[in-house]
């Protein structure tokens, strides 16, 4: 199992290539984050062709050619944005980089696709969104704790078909185990990283949007604190937040860096998802004492109780479907809205519960 989510890059056993060989040319630069791997890797399955690769660390260049040897090594960001065969740039900046590396990106001509969180203030999403508008260039996010999942995968499927009517509720958890030592400094500068709520939370608010159909919500609620790690008083190690949708459905999740060694993996990640005439559970990683293969899906409804092991037979559609998107100029993996509104939120919920925080440590005030 893996124990770090930093790296966390699932491989597809289900490949749907959806175009030419050379079709849809890509680029990597800034390889700050290892969901980088996940993020070309799932370009790649669906049909993409990796061209080039930059990072001013040659540490970093290398390592990703280790598992993407056919990447040519640029000279500089400049070098792959005047290339005109690159139709996408791929990028996990240092968080607060995301933003300005994206502007560059759809100056240039071209999609640009990023790690979660997409932002860290809300002048660079006003800024994104009229950059968009202007070039009519997509800012696609990766919002990996849904796309990258099978079993989020599946449970969207089964909402679709009406396996729990109507969606009321949905609560998450997003635990992730710290390895302090294996972080660069930047993810503990909060000027740098955003912030809990608007980084690993993201996730949370992507998947709360999209199960319970909304377009908008209001935070009812959010707080972050550090109970445990005095020796990183910019980190966060705890976060929660409820939302209220603008179709009445309501959303909790809990976001921490509290996951203990003895978990086979980085984190327990679950969702719970009530509807009109049933509820759905993801065990998304590890069943814990039970399986350790993750993705269960447990399913209760009017017709009685059922769980579906769906590793490996799913798949992760929103790849290919980003590719047409870009090709065709057409929004089926993820409207530009969605990603942009995921992204205000979870900027909201992170001020609200800055400007309301009340620091806490274990056992009281």
């Amino acid at each position: 199992m893996a124990k770090d989510g930093m790296f966390y890059a699932p491989k597809s056993v289900t490949k749907e290539v959806v175009c030419q060989p050379g079709e849809f040319t890509i680029a990597a630069v800034a390889l700050d984050h290892g969901h980088i791997y996940g993020m070309v890797g799932g370009l790649l399955d669906a049909g993409a062709t990796l061209k080039w690769v930059y990072d001013p660390d040659s540490a970093k260049v290398d390592a990703f050619r280790k598992q993407f040897p056919q990447a040519q090594v640029a000279a500089s960001e400049a070098e792959v944005l005047a290339d005109e065969e690159v139709l996408l740039v791929a990028s996990a900046a240092i968080t607060s980089d995301r933003a300005p590396l994206g502007m560059r990106v759809m100056a240039a001509g071209k999609d640009y696709f990023t790690d979660k969180a997409p932002f860290t203030t809300m002048e660079q999403l006003d800024l994104a969104r009229e950059e968009v508008k202007r070039t009519g260039k997509k800012y696609m996010v990766y919002y990996s704790e849904r796309l990258h999942v099978e079993s989020a995968i599946y449970a969207g499927q089964l909402i679709e078909q009406g396996a729990i009517g109507k969606v009321v509720q949905v609560m998450g958890t997003g635990p992730h185990r710290l390895n302090a030592g294996g972080r660069p400094d930047w993810f503990f500068n909060h000027q740098q990283y955003g912030g809990i709520l608007c980084d690993i939370g993201s996730h949370q608010i992507e998947q709360f949007l999209t199960f319970a159909s909304c377009s908008d919500a209001q935070v009812a609620f959010s707080r972050v604190n550090n109970f445990n790690h005095p020796q990183f008083p910019e980190l966060e190690d705890f976060g929660e937040a409820s939302l209220i949708g603008d179709n009445g459905a309501s959303g909790y999740f809990r976001v921490d860096w509290f996951t203990p060694d003895g978990l086979g993996t980085w984190g327990d990640g679950r969702t719970v998802i009530l509807g009109t005439d049933g509820y759905i559970e993801l065990r998304k990683y590890i069943d814990i004492a039970r399986e350790p293969e993750g993705d269960q899906v447990y399913l209760v409804n009017h017709e009685g109780e059922f769980r579906y092991n769906v590793k490996g037979k799913v798949g992760y559609p929103f790849f290919g479907q980003l590719i047409r998107d870009c090709l065709d100029r057409t929004e089926t993996a993820m409207t530009q809205e969605h990603a942009f509104k995921a992204a205000e939120l979870c900027l909201i919920a992170q001020h609200k519960a800055m400007s309301e925080r009340v620091v806490w440590s274990v056992g009281g005030k």
